[in-house]
C-alpha cells in the first residue's frame, strides 16, 4: 500500500513540474514575442558589433525616454510607398509606449535609395516635419557614404535631444545642441579666477598707492579751464521689423499627420540618399 502510495505522489509530482514547466515557457515565449527589437536590419548594412553597439544606444534611449526609437532597413518596400512600409512595420509589431503608442521608426530600403522616419502618438510632438528636415541634413551625408552605423546614432541622438527639448522648453524648434549657459558660467569663471591672479599681482606692486576720498590729488590747480560747451546730436537709427504672423511662429511645433492603414494617426517625412 505504501509502495502504491508512494508511486501516486511521485507521478502527481512530475505531472506537477511539467505543468510549471510548460506554463514557464509559454509565459517566456510570450514576453520575447510581445517584444520585437528596435534595430531590424533586414538589408545587412551593419556588421555584429555595430548591430550590438546601435541596439544598445536605441534600448537606453527608448527606456528613458519613454518613446521606442526604431531603425529599420530592407533591400526592398515590395511595393509599397515609403511611407505606407514604415507606418504598417510599426503598427503590426505593436511599437511603441502607452496608449498613444509613443515612438519614431527611421526606415532605410535599398532598392531606391529611400529614406522615410514615421513617427506617432509624441513623437509626432517631438519631432515635427521641421526637427525632421534638420536631422536629415545631419545624417544624409553618411547614409550616401555608406557610414550607417554613423548615421543612425545621429538619427537616434537628435530623436533624444528634441524629445528632451519638447518636454522642459515646449519649443521644438531645431537649434544647435549648444550648452550655452552652462558654458557661458564656465567660461566667466575662468576669466573671473586669471582676472584675481593678474589684478592680485598689480596691487602688490602699488605698495607707494593709498586710498583717496577724492580725485583733487591727481589735479593740478588752475591747469584747465572750461570756456563753452555743447551737446552735439549727430545722428539717430531706427529699425523696424516685421512682427511674426500667428502661423509662422507656430510653424516649428506642426507635423503633417495622416492614418495608416490600422487607423493609427503618423507624422513623417522622407527623401533619397
Amino acid at each position: 500500500m505504501k509502495k502504491i502510495l508512494h508511486t501516486i505522489l511521485e507521478v502527481h509530482f512530475f505531472y506537477v513540474i511539467l505543468i510549471a514547466f510548460v506554463v514557464a515557457m509559454s509565459s517566456l515565449y510570450m514576453t520575447f514575442a510581445a517584444e520585437y527589437p528596435r534595430l531590424v536590419d533586414k538589408a545587412e548594412l551593419l556588421s555584429d558589433s555595430e548591430k550590438t553597439e546601435l541596439l544598445y544606444i536605441l534600448d537606453e534611449i527608448s527606456e528613458r525616454q519613454q518613446v521606442d526609437i526604431i531603425v529599420l532597413t530592407v533591400p526592398s518596400l515590395e511595393g509599397a510607398s515609403p511611407v505606407e512600409y514604415a507606418d504598417n512595420f510599426y503598427d503590426n509589431n505593436d511599437y511603441g509606449f502607452g496608449d498613444n503608442h509613443d515612438g519614431i521608426l527611421f526606415l532605410i530600403s535599398m532598392e531606391e535609395r529611400d529614406w522615410y522616419i514615421s513617427t506617432t502618438g509624441y513623437g509626432i510632438t517631438a519631432v515635427t516635419d521641421e526637427n525632421i528636415e534638420y536631422m536629415s541634413e545631419y545624417f544624409l551625408y553618411d547614409l550616401s557614404e555608406g557610414e550607417y552605423l554613423k548615421a543612425f546614432t545621429t538619427f537616434a541622438e537628435l530623436c533624444d535631444y528634441f524629445i528632451t527639448q519638447s518636454q522642459y522648453t515646449g519649443d521644438n524648434a531645431p537649434k544647435e545642441p549648444y550648452w550655452f549657459v552652462g558654458n557661458f558660467v564656465i567660461t566667466f569663471g575662468i576669466g573671473f579666477i586669471i582676472s584675481l591672479i593678474v589684478t592680485g599681482g598689480m596691487k602688490r606692486k602699488l605698495k607707494s598707492v593709498r586710498p583717496q576720498s577724492t580725485a583733487d590729488i591727481y589735479i593740478k590747480r588752475d591747469s584747465m579751464h572750461i570756456t563753452k560747451r555743447n551737446d552735439l546730436f549727430l545722428y539717430r537709427h531706427i529699425d523696424r521689423i516685421k512682427k511674426p504672423e500667428n502661423n509662422q511662429a507656430n510653424h516649428s511645433r506642426v507635423s503633417n499627420t495622416h492614418t495608416s492603414s490600422s487607423g493609427r494617426t503618423h507624422g513623417g517625412r522622407g527623401g533619397k540618399f
